[in-house]
């Protein structure tokens, strides 16, 4: 089993880029976490409406800044 896991990390480490995006989707999709199950019930139970809003606001008054590198 590890000389597997081995391999398959030896695998993964030489994909490109565009390859490892791929992958990161096909997994996302096929084996969710389950961080992903409470955030989907935490939205629809109401309990970020509260930080969304802020955050909305706080963007609508150019409190923010972007994530990106320019």
């Amino acid at each position: 089993m590890e000389s597997s896991l081995q391999d398959t990390e030896r695998a993964i480490d030489a994909l490109t880029a565009q390859q490892r995006e791929e992958l990161t989707l096909w997994l996302d999709r096929q084996h969710p976490q389950a961080i992903d199950g409470k955030l989907e019930s935490d939205l629809q139970a109401g309990h970020l409406d509260d930080r969304i809003k802020r955050a909305l606001s706080d963007y609508g008054a150019g409190r923010t800044q972007s994530l990106q590198r320019p």
